[in-house]
């Protein structure tokens, strides 16, 4: 066994695990000094105050097996006794290329072609992009004309963020040479060939990128491929969740109507369920059930969405009740006057940008993000709006790529629920604004 240092290695850390998950897994432990993620090996390396903290935390993790976000991780002392700034860079090396290899942590919105292409180009012309989602996250490939300007972007722009509090670029030297781009949109683009086809839709802009095909494929248990043909967006699956499955998702259910029970019957009504469960994949129609108003159905656009909606929403707090969310014996739910239907509703969200939407896929939180908004809106507006579903502790209003957007912070996930789930698709000065949950820890 390698000698106790003050170093911790720590192995299987997913790409849903953040820096702050693995702080509050040591913190107990003593004063954690630096933390280094290496997301291209799913590893970190943590380094505390002293070797007596570091003993205490793998003598305790040596009998309790530490987890965090339902995936066990693995915790031993490292070779290391203390971290430099150069063991940040392990992974492809330092050699100097004039591609860049860029991943982007904690990617709370959007990262397109176009946005990478206003970070990187005043560092020197940009030939290519091509971006994809590996186990790491989401990444990029940027080739410049020339080497010097690759060396200067990332310098300049090595751990900085792209918005505020999000969005960390880390920045490597690819080994490659030349960078094969076959269509330009808004995942890849060769900015000297203008006249590339736009990517028929849900194929890969380049081989080996989290291909999907025409079934998404995820390492079972055993080890074999296992393929979930039902999935209706397959290709959006792969892009969202770089090749594997959030931790507790299966991928193989193939019911589409889901359960709800211990409903206020008092204050529920289908638009409210509907602006709930669309979080995790589009709705189909939705009945409450007469003889049981505290329950209703809800048919999901597949297998794949409901399983989403029943393992997120599980025991979440709505209206003072705790729901019940399970599988319905029922595969579809039969048309008739004591349905609602939505599945033509343009509040469907997973018609448009399904692989973000499916990233952003979470049990409640304690903050909501709003978008679509009035340009001239204002957080005093936005504060008025939401502030009678419970005590607010902090918003923001923000502008990102020429739109406002807000956070808004409550006491706890039921305010935070309640104000979605009565807010969301609501008019504000012509606006019919979106609200989703965020996955930030504070504002």
């Amino acid at each position: 066994m390698t000698e106790p240092s003050k170093v911790v290695h720590v192995r299987n850390v997913g790409h849903e695990i953040s820096e702050n998950d693995l702080l509050q897994l040591f913190q107990p432990f003593g004063v954690i000094t630096k933390l280094v993620m290496l997301r291209a090996k799913n590893q970190a390396l943590l380094q505390m105050q002293d070797v007596p903290s570091a003993v205490n935390a793998l003598q305790f993790y040596a009998n309790i097996q530490p987890s965090i976000r339902g995936r066990n991780v693995y915790v031993q002392f490292s070779s290391h006794q203390e971290l430099t700034t150069m063991d940040q860079s392990q992974g492809r090396g330092d050699e100097p290329n004039r591609i860049l290899l860029v991943t982007v942590h904690h990617m709370l919105y959007p990262i397109t072609v176009d946005v990478l292409f206003q970070v990187f180009s005043p560092h020197g012309t940009v030939e290519k992009i091509v971006t994809f989602q590996k186990s790491a996250g989401f990444q990029a490939l940027i080739q410049f004309q020339s080497r010097q300007s690759a060396v200067n972007a990332r310098s300049t722009l090595q751990g900085r963020n792209i918005y505020d509090g999000c969005c960390q670029l880390d920045i490597q030297f690819s080994n490659l040479d030349e960078l094969q781009v076959n269509y330009n949109n808004d995942r890849s683009r060769d900015f000297t060939n203008p006249n590339l086809p736009t990517e028929q839709k849900g194929r890969p802009s380049q081989p080996g990128y989290g291909d999907a095909g025409n079934m998404y494929a995820a390492q079972g248990s055993g080890g074999r491929a296992v393929g979930f043909p039902q999935m209706a967006n397959a290709a959006a699956i792969a892009a969202a969740f770089g090749g594997g499955l959030p931790p507790g998702i299966t991928g193989t259910n193939e019911r589409c109507t889901v359960l709800v029970s211990n409903l206020n019957s008092d204050r529920i009504d289908e638009d409210k369920l509907f602006n709930l469960f669309s979080i995790y994949g589009n709705i189909v129609r939705i009945k409450l059930l007469r003889n049981k108003p505290d329950h209703a159905l809800i048919q999901m656009g597949d297998g794949f969405q409901a399983e989403l909606a029943v393992h997120f929403l599980k025991g979440a707090v709505l209206f003072e009740k705790q729901l019940e969310v399970n599988f319905s014996r029922h595969p579809n739910i039969t048309q008739g006057a004591e349905t609602h239907e939505y599945i033509s509703s343009n509040l469907n969200r997973f018609n448009r940008n399904a692989a973000k939407n499916y990233r952003y896929c979470c049990s409640p939180t304690k903050i909501i993000h709003l978008s679509t908004l009035p340009q001239d809106i204002t957080e005093e507006e936005i504060v008025s709006l939401v502030e009678e579903h419970g005590t607010i502790v902090n918003s923001k209003v923000f502008e990102m790529n020429g739109k406002k957007q807000a956070l808004v912070q409550f006491e706890n996930e039921e305010q935070a629920t309640e104000a979605l789930v009565c807010k969301h698709a609501s008019t504000l000065s012509g606006s019919v604004i979106r609200i989703s949950f965020s996955q930030l820890q504070n504002i």
